[in-house]
Formats: structure tokens, C-alpha cells, sequence
């Protein structure tokens, strides 16, 4: 039980060093992604790791006066793959992932690792003269973000994206999502035909099964 619990503690450990702030930005503003860190622990703790990194907050503040970040998590949002992250929370083996980590002291050591960590207090001290901070403070007199914004709408990725619902490809992609059972993870088990195997044809134990192909 310790060599798990130690492994378990070292896959968390290597998944929050491995996500930098800059991927667990991007990841909250994909409507998919962030999902995807909701459904499991280890991302979780990674998330939550470098989200109380002072960097972390600064990324996410100067994404978010880009209107191509707003363009960005909009396309993801019609995307199929937003229906295979969510799709995930009807999966039981979800569950059992966060009652598993629920149960495991590691997995709180490493949530509350940042907290203990006095290295994390000295970057929220020194945040104010980050560079980054600088650029945010200027932002306002720049001019051209006023034109990125009143530009927007015509930018091509929007106008695509606007476009998007007449395309029927669209609908295609949702529909093979649909009805694909990898989709819903055990659950799209009862959808797969191969699932039934002899209970689907009660004569399959009496016909012998043909060579293999050579």
C-alpha cells in the first residue's frame, strides 16, 4: 500500500512540474481542456499548483485583452471534442479516480505543497515589479489594442468561425461523436455492438470460428 501511495504521490509530482503557467493557461481557456482538469486529480493538482503561481494570474490577465483569445475558446466550443471532455463526468471510473485521490494523504500533500512552499510567497511579493505587471499597467495607452479590439469583427478567424454553422461538416463531426461509443467512456461500452459478442447471435458457440488470414 506504501509503494502505491508513493507512486501515486510521484505521478502527481511529475504532472505539476511538468505544466508549466503557461499550458495551464491555455488549458482554462479551452472549454474542452478545462474539463479535461476537472475530470482528473493529477491534472487537477497541477492546475491548481501553478494557478498559485502570481505568473499563472498574469497570463490569464494579458489573454485576456487579446479578442483572439475570446475567438479562440468560441471554436472550441463548437468543436466535437467539447462533447467527448464533458461526456466524461457521466463516466463512473471518473469518480473512483477523485474518491481514490480523496482517500490518499498524498494527494492533499501535494495539493497543499505550493502553500508550504515560501519560494511561491516570495513571487507574489516580488509580482509587482514583474515586467509582465508593467506591460498590463501600459496596455491601455497602446493604441493598437483599441484596434485589435474594433477590428474583431472582421478579422477572418471570426468571420470563419461565423460561418462555421452553414458548414455541414460541422454537424457530421457532432453526429460521428455522437454516436461513437469511445465517447462515453464505460458507459459507450453498451453502445459497441462487439460488446455482445455471443449474446448478440446465440448460434456463435456452434459455428466454428474461420482460420485467421495468413
Amino acid at each position: 500500500m506504501k509503494m502505491i501511495s508513493a507512486l501515486v504521490l510521484a505521478m502527481i509530482a511529475t504532472a505539476a512540474a511538468a505544466e508549466t503557467p503557461e499550458q495551464t493557461a491555455a488549458n482554462l481557456l479551452d472549454p474542452a481542456k478545462v474539463a479535461n482538469i476537472a475530470a482528473d486529480p493529477k491534472a487537477a493538482v497541477a492546475a491548481m499548483t501553478n494557478l498559485m503561481d502570481p505568473a499563472t494570474s498574469l497570463i490569464l490577465m494579458q489573454k485576456s485583452m487579446d479578442p483572439a483569445t475570446f475567438t479562440k475558446m468560441m471554436q472550441a466550443g463548437m468543436s466535437p471534442d467539447i462533447l467527448k471532455a464533458y461526456m466524461a463526468f457521466m463516466d463512473p471510473n471518473m469518480y473512483m479516480k477523485w474518491l481514490a485521490a480523496s482517500m490518499d494523504p498524498n494527494f492533499y500533500t501535494a495539493a497543499m505543497a505550493p502553500l508550504m512552499n515560501p519560494n511561491m510567497y516570495m513571487k507574489w511579493l516580488g509580482a509587482p515589479l514583474d515586467p509582465r505587471v508593467l506591460q498590463m499597467a501600459m496596455a491601455p495607452l497602446n493604441p493598437n489594442m483599441y484596434m485589435n479590439w474594433a477590428l474583431a469583427p472582421v478579422n477572418p478567424a471570426n468571420l470563419n468561425m461565423m460561418m462555421a454553422p452553414l458548414n455541414p461538416n460541422l454537424y457530421t463531426q457532432w453526429a460521428g461523436a455522437a454516436a461513437d461509443p469511445k465517447t462515453y467512456g464505460t458507459w459507450g461500452g453498451f453502445m459497441n455492438p462487439a460488446t455482445y459478442g455471443n449474446i448478440a447471435n446465440p448460434f456463435a458457440g456452434f459455428i466454428p470460428a474461420a482460420p485467421a488470414a495468413k
